[in-house]
């Protein structure tokens, strides 16, 4: 374990409530607490049994005022989430009491935590790989259920323990050819069973790595949400739609075309999966120069959009912008609405029959509105989430296991064009060492920097 100085943040939201913790993590965490901290037996907590709790006051370091009362708890390292001594201070919660008792912890010698600093020492104590530790983040940012439950299973070491699988069996060829190359004269030729038998390694090392990779879409969108982007021109019903969606009146909804003039975002829960709803202002040529600022915003989010929901309005004919939208659409994920089928269809079916993925619906009514969400399950999940087999989730991960998975596809057509096992051992390497960036055997201290300043402070 790394000796570090002890740091202190609050580790709950700092807000109105009932409680708020204050972690202090450091080879000097006891000590520095018991200089503030008296307990109502008397007793010091230099004597406190590990993990166990105390009840007492939380003092001032100069003058011993009582600040609060408090209970501390406290769990010995290495038996701790750091992997170090660590004591939380259990106090009123309130901005106002829980920056007096987090500043007194600092007067007594402890150092303000940066962002994710007790996950970060947790990882470099080697209680926790890179992968758990991005864990914890995701359970934090987690929007659903089902996010919640991937982001647990990666903390819990279900993607380390498949990460160091293929580690291992890469080891395992690696040594293979370095015995080979080792017991071979100069003048002999390598035995054509050792080779076959390495490239048979690899192609089934490819095997299961295309199977983890399969896993990492879904995951994606697990984790991270799907982007919707609803898109159309002006009083077509996509403000209804959010609204819809949402069981809410989010959006303004009115007759008057160019009423959404900014892009609104809005999360539901589908069944488990986040999706992120961006309704857009209406795409039509204008000389207002608000609405203008605002479409094109719309065609930014348009860009960025994993799913484009391109409403159109069965009750009036096509123009223009309505043929301008579907040009811009074709090579994306789509789902076409056909809104407002509760009125006389005016929409002929010739401009749109080569589009896939149609829906009818009424946003005013609510029909459709489910089997809009059956398309979109069907599009990305083939209709049905299988949370058990996703295994990837952060797209970190996933452009670590496209590395090795192509070092070894090349490592793999060297073998097959008669290569030197030296060579080849170059490109398993290479595999090696990306898998290795996943659970943080092999990573550049700046990265490692970097996806712990992206947590907040007290974790």
């Amino acid at each position: 374990m790394k000796e570090f100085d002890t740091i202190a943040a609050v580790a709950t939201a700092l807000a109105e409530g009932g409680i708020s913790i204050i972690r202090v993590s450091g080879d000097r965490a006891v000590d520095i607490v018991d200089k503030i901290f008296i307990a109502k037996n008397g007793g010091s907590i230099k004597n406190m049994k590990p993990y166990t709790m105390r009840y007492g006051n939380l003092v001032e370091l100069e003058n011993k005022d009582v600040i609060d009362e408090v209970i501390v708890s406290f769990m010995q390292g290495p038996k701790s989430f750091t992997a170090e001594d660590v004591i939380e201070i259990n106090c009123h919660g309130g901005v106002i009491s829980t920056n007096r008792v987090l500043g007194e912890v600092i007067k007594a010698g402890a150092r303000l935590a940066e962002p994710g600093e007790f996950t970060k020492r947790a990882f470099l104590n080697g209680r926790i790989d890179l992968s758990q530790a991005e864990a914890v983040i995701d359970i934090i940012n987690a929007k659903t259920e089902i996010s919640m439950k991937a982001a647990v299973e990666q903390s819990s070491g279900r993607l380390s323990r498949e990460i160091h699988s293929l580690r291992e069996r890469l080891l395992n060829i690696l040594a293979a050819i370095e015995h080979s190359v080792d017991f071979t004269e100069d003048d002999e030729e390598i035995d054509p069973s050792v080779v076959k038998s390495i490239d048979n390694n690899l192609k089934r090392f490819l095997v299961d790595t295309n199977e983890l990779l399969d896993t990492a879409d879904e995951g994606k969108i697990i984790r991270d949400g799907l982007n919707m982007v609803i898109v159309g021109k002006p009083n077509v019903g996509k403000s209804s739609l959010l609204n819809a969606l949402l069981n809410e009146k989010r959006a303004i909804v009115t007759d008057v075309a160019g009423t959404t003039r900014d892009v609104i975002e809005e999360y539901i829960n589908l069944d488990g999966i986040p999706v992120k709803i961006v309704d857009t202002a209406g795409i039509r040529d204008t000389e207002d120069v608000v609405e203008k600022i605002g479409i094109e915003k719309s065609k930014e989010k348009l860009d960025k959009a994993d799913l484009v929901v391109f409403m159109m309005d069965s009750s009036r004919e096509i123009n223009e912008e309505d043929k301008e939208i579907i040009e811009s659409i074709k090579d994306r994920k789509y789902i076409v609405l056909l809104n407002k089928v509760d009125l006389d269809k005016k929409l002929d079916d010739i401009y749109i029959e080569n589009l896939q993925n149609k829906v009818e619906v009424s946003t005013v009514t609510g029909f459709g509105l489910d089997a809009l969400k059956d398309k979109i399950k069907e599009i990305f999940f083939n209709s049905k989430l299988d949370t058990e087999s996703i295994v990837v989730t952060n797209s970190r991960h996933k452009q670590a296991l496209y590395r090795a998975k192509e070092n070894c596809e090349i490592a793999v057509r060297e073998l097959e064009n008669n290569a030197f096992l030296d060579l080849v051992s170059i490109y398993v390497t290479s595999g090696l060492r990306a898998l290795g960036e996943i659970t943080g055997e092999e990573l550049e201290e700046d990265l490692v920097n970097k996806i712990f300043s992206e947590f907040c402070v007290g974790k």
